[in-house]
């Protein structure tokens, strides 16, 4: 089963090395998805993975989706 928590850390490492900072907030993941952080809050609270915003992001960062939702190597494209 795909964990929404899991999912949220792989994209806050991610930012966390293209930003160079250590701290990554749960706003900074939320603007990174194009999503609206009190919409984020909502969908955190239900473990509701935003599949289709997962995509626009590993698709803009060069990720692997499937590293993203279930740490299947490799990370980048």
């Amino acid at each position: 089963m795909i964990d929404f928590t899991e999912a949220m850390l792989r994209i806050k490492l991610v930012l966390s090395e293209q930003r160079k900072e250590e701290k990554i907030r749960d706003k900074d993941v939320a603007e990174a998805l194009k999503l609206d952080p009190q919409y984020f809050a909502v969908i955190k609270r239900r473990k509701k993975i935003p599949y289709a915003h997962l995509a626009y992001f590993c698709k803009t960062f060069k990720v692997n989706l499937n590293w993203v939702l279930l740490e299947e190597k490799p990370q980048y494209l």
